[in-house]
């Protein structure tokens, strides 16, 4: 029987020193899996097809940037507030436990009022509640990896994260997406709740934090001004922000829209269902690229790896355009997910290397976060209305407009990085 011990953080003000074992790795991630099977499901089968009750087909592509926007603008807010809030937290249990508890209880509430909306309003709204929740957990989370892991295991770590980004997006595309197209939306739901309790029930039984025994002073005033980082003083995480920013202006322009692509523009017909099975292929390749990824960046840096990622995406999004058949398009999605692998892995390496503050991780990480949630509001905030006109001109040139827009945010992002001064 293997024996697997609690992870402890370091003292108050120290930085990670304890190497973690193989299994402490694993421990810190697992509740990575969760959040992503809840976004897995939401975002590319779930939210979509639920859409469509309340909207007609002409219009499908306005509404649901308008969903994805209003959620994000609340994720803009929650990232950086909860994370600051989780760096400042007295709480017993320690910093950043206390909130994912919060975050997951929160949001299976809120995932409940999601699946039976009867109106179009409710439903927004409760989205809006979805992602309050989230972030509120999330964000917190985040500032485990800064807390726990030593500098030089920070890729590895990360690779972990991304495996288990990869196999919650791979198991909730499949799975949702079986179960919404034969109409099971509340089971779908339950086990998005299930899941997340699950995985963050081990994470706090196993993460052992030392509660802060002083919350700094506060200032209003300052805590204000602590949301702002002056990108002249720490140009670093500026320009990664902008790198990561574009590349997944590229990655949200795509996703967002993608049931629609394979109901409009390739003709498949279980499109709901289809949908998960080009998540799990993109997720099937980035299981083979995650890992090593992050293990390689420790050896030769993160940026080239970043860059490439970032290339890599942007070349298959045009491919996409050419696919023939579902088939390929299937094929093509598992070269996607090297890139996507890679990508998730070396970039939130990467944030942590060039945090502005360790004691503010959370916060900063937080901040580092919008460069996330900006693309989930502006990519279909600006794809949906030149999806929907453009498709008027002809079948399907609102998605090659689309598409092409995707690439050329890649490739902005794949030049950005290079602007680092670090490896």
């Amino acid at each position: 029987m293997v024996t697997v011990s609690a992870i402890a953080t370091p003292p108050e003000g120290g930085p990670p020193r304890r190497r973690l074992s193989l299994s402490q790795q694993l421990l810190i991630s697992v509740h990575n899996f969760g959040l992503n099977f809840h976004w897995g499901a939401l975002l590319a089968v779930a939210i979509p097809r639920l859409v469509l009750r309340f909207t007609s087909e002409a219009a499908k592509g306005r509404v649901l940037g308008s969903v994805y926007a209003g959620g994000a603008v609340v994720a803009l807010v929650m990232q950086p507030l909860a994370g600051a809030l989780s760096d400042r937290s007295l709480h017993p249990l320690g910093r950043r436990r206390p909130f994912i508890i919060a975050g997951v209880l929160l949001n299976a509430a809120a995932l409940l009022a999601l699946a039976y909306a009867p109106t179009l309003g409710l439903f927004i709204l409760a989205f809006l509640f979805v992602q309050f929740a989230y972030n509120l957990g999330a964000a917190a989370y985040g500032g485990l990896i800064p807390d726990l892991v030593p500098a030089d295991q920070r890729g590895t770590v990360s690779g972990f994260w991304g495996l288990m980004n990869i196999l919650g997006t791979i198991i909730a595309g499949v799975v949702a997406g079986l179960l919404i197209e034969r109409g099971h939306v509340t089971p779908a739901f339950l086990l998005i709740i299930a899941v997340l309790m699950i995985t963050m029930l081990l994470t706090v039984w196993k993460v052992r934090e030392v509660p802060l025994r002083g919350r700094p002073s506060f200032n209003l005033r300052t805590f204000l001004r602590s949301f702002w980082i002056d990108p002249r003083r720490h140009p670093n995480f500026a320009w990664l922000f902008v790198a990561r920013f574009f590349t997944l202006m590229g990655v949200y322009s795509l996703l967002a829209f993608l049931q629609f692509f394979l109901k409009d523009y390739l003709g498949v017909p279980n499109f709901t269902e289809a949908t998960g099975l080009v998540q799990a292929m993109v997720a099937i390749g980035a299981l083979g690229s995650a890992y090593v990824s992050g293990w390689l960046s420790d050896r030769i840096g993160r940026r080239p790896i970043v860059s490439f990622s970032s290339l890599l995406m942007g070349i298959m999004v045009l491919v996409f355009l050419v696919a023939p058949s579902f088939r390929l398009m299937l094929a093509l999605s598992v070269v996607f997910g090297i890139g996507f692998g890679a990508f998730n892995t070396v970039d939130l390496a990467l944030a942590v290397d060039v945090l502005p503050s360790r004691e503010a991780a959370a916060k900063d990480l937080g901040i580092w976060g919008i460069s996330t949630t900006l693309p989930q509001v502006l990519g279909p905030l600006i794809g949906g209305p030149i999806l929907d006109a453009l498709n008027r001109l002809g079948p399907g040139q609102g998605y090659v407009a689309v598409n092409a827009l995707a690439a050329a945010y890649f490739v902005a992002g794949a030049l950005a990085i290079w602007k680092i001064r670090t490896r």
